[in-house]
């Protein structure tokens, strides 16, 4: 792995898929940006980077990456001087029937999983060009198939994988290369508006659907987005990479 020092910016970081990169990423010794809303949740995954390596630089920035873009990007240069990886991993999920949906609902999400990466990359174009690093899109199996009742996040998810396959080529030339992982069902809390029992219906119905008959791990995922953000992934651009037991290779029956 080429990781070591290298500045990495992940967003979303306070949970789920965003907390164990920030670990896996300071445990290789980057030096590591973590945005997230959450203070104490965010302290948490602080606490676990100094865990997976005590030398970690690591520097928590408490936002709203909806309206705190520009903010986040300039706080980063501020400390570090340079952005080598972004990994735009926060995201919300929300579901429900296109009848009962409506607009404050379709803007939440799409501003949250599509409007702040748009605007993050922007602001962080200039300095990834410098460096010539790497962006990783967290995406989601949702990108690529669809469900009834998730029509808004399919949507912003489905938007996200040509976000990461234009500006991939666009900046190929350039020398920074943009992919995007998609979990499947991840044991995370983005099932957060979930009752506990919807929550472990779900991952007991998923068992059933997947291949793999199981549902996966977060540091699954995290593989993945170490993998494209080192340059063992040098050659790889715009890439969409589903990371869900067989489910994308599924035919409904």
């Amino acid at each position: 792995m080429n990781l070591d020092g290298k500045v990495v910016l992940v967003t979303g970081a306070s949970s789920g898929i965003g907390a164990s990169a920030a670990e896996a990423f300071a445990k290789y010794g980057s030096k590591v940006v973590l945005v997230g809303r959450n203070v104490a949740n965010l302290k948490a995954t602080e606490a676990a980077c100094k865990a997976a390596n005590g030398k970690a630089e690591l520097l928590p920035i408490t936002a709203d990456v909806t309206v705190d873009a520009e903010r986040i990007i300039n706080s980063t240069i501020e400390r570090f001087g340079q952005l080598d990886v972004l990994v735009n991993n926060a995201g919300i999920l929300e579901t429900g029937n296109l009848l009962d949906i409506n607009v404050e609902q379709f803007d939440r999400v799409l501003n949250t999983n599509l409007r702040s990466v748009f605007l993050i990359t922007k602001y962080a174009a200039p300095h990834l060009i410098k460096t010539q690093g790497n962006i990783v899109n967290v995406s989601s199996l949702a990108g690529l198939r669809s469900f009834p009742g998730g029509s808004v996040y399919c949507m912003s998810k489905g938007a996200l994988d040509q976000f990461t396959r234009c500006i991939a080529l666009e900046w190929a030339s350039k020398g920074v290369r943009v992919n995007s992982v998609n979990p499947g069902s991840i044991i995370t809390n983005i099932h957060r508006n979930f009752t506990p029992e919807e929550r472990i219906a779900h991952y007991k119905h998923s068992k059933t659907t997947y291949p793999m008959e199981r549902v996966g791990e977060p540091k699954e995922v995290v593989d993945a987005i170490i993998f494209f953000a080192s340059d063992q992934s040098s050659f790889i651009t715009g890439a969409t990479l589903p990371i869900d037991g067989g489910k994308h290779a599924l035919c409904p029956r």
